[in-house]
């Protein structure tokens, strides 16, 4: 039997159920999506998916809800929203929806799992408090999620179905945005890897175009690499390779002579014709070819020595 509805709860909505539905609207798009409390709605059957509401998880029967005591935990004891619920059981599915290739998607689910999945999950269960994100705990997605919510006194009798609907394709445009970026970065894998055995003991990787490159290079170990050239338009680029995704700081920074500085006067100070631009954080360089931008890479490496 085909799935014909997609069942949560109704009233006030949080980031769990609204990310299940982005990603079962998209596998059953002819579902009709219902938000209700009414026991009719909260029995199983093999027509249904039910999700964040009913107070039990069978996956078996379509029930994804991890209110109830005990709730449903991952394998390393860390508790299920039904976010995590649902990703579990249908993110391949919904990957295949997206065109990931299929040689990427147990890779790709696991990666958006940790990466995306797992936090809301653990926000969504008290697991973690908001304040651990510091200043920036009301730009985490949840509570950005939460400020489209009604205010208090809105009259409207749908004000919370209205929301719940007007957030949906907002939280279905930073989903796939996540899922296109992961392919993205599966998609450069060989490229990079090609192109740091190209470079054998060269501190400088040149690559095809602008890419995700920290996968490969943290796959490769090449701990020698300081800095990535590579086309961007009419102009090349010359970065920096941070020590980390969780970091700012580099391997090595560019000139400190170069700091700030643009055309003439950056030509002036770095000798080299076609010299554009260095960003006063030392992090990136511009020139106006492969020839400048390489003399610019091999004066930041010995400056580096």
């Amino acid at each position: 039997m085909s799935i014909t509805h997609l069942v949560t709860h109704s009233g006030g909505f949080h980031a769990d159920e609204l990310l299940s539905s982005v990603v079962l609207t998209r596998i059953f798009p002819q579902a009709e999506l219902r938000r209700s409390r009414e026991r009719q709605w909260l029995v199983p059957s093999p027509d249904r998916i039910i999700f964040d509401v009913g107070g039990d998880f069978n996956a078996g029967s379509q029930i994804f809800d991890h209110h109830q005591r005990p709730g449903p935990l991952r394998d390393d004891g860390q508790p299920f929203s039904s976010f995590g619920l649902i990703w579990a059981q249908y993110g391949r599915t919904y990957l295949a929806a997206m065109d990931v290739p299929a040689r990427d998607i147990e890779a790709i689910h696991a990666a958006f799992d940790k990466k995306f999945v797992l936090p809301v999950d653990l926000l969504d269960n008290g697991a973690v408090e908001p304040s651990a994100a510091g200043p920036f705990s009301n730009l985490s997605l949840p509570a950005l999620f939460a400020s489209l919510k009604p205010v208090f006194d809105d009259p409207s009798p749908t004000a919370d179905d209205d929301a719940f609907f007007a957030a949906l394709p907002i939280a279905r445009v930073f989903v796939e945005a996540f899922i296109r970026d992961l392919a993205a970065t599966a998609r450069a894998q060989s490229i990079v890897l090609e192109a740091i055995a190209k470079a054998g003991a060269s501190p400088i990787l040149e690559l095809p175009m602008g890419m995700p490159y920290r996968s490969a290079l943290d796959q490769s170990q090449a701990n020698h690499l300081l800095f990535v050239v590579h086309p961007r338009g009419d102009d090349w680029t010359l970065n920096g390779i941070k020590l980390s995704d969780e970091t700012f700081d580099q391997r090595a920074d560019l000139p400190a002579a170069w700091a700030g500085l643009s055309d003439e006067a950056l030509e002036e100070v770095s000798g080299v014709k076609g010299a554009k631009f260095c960003h006063n954080a030392r992090f990136i360089a511009v020139a106006s070819s492969r020839e400048a931008i390489l003399q610019m890479a091999e004066l930041a490496v010995n400056a580096y020595r």
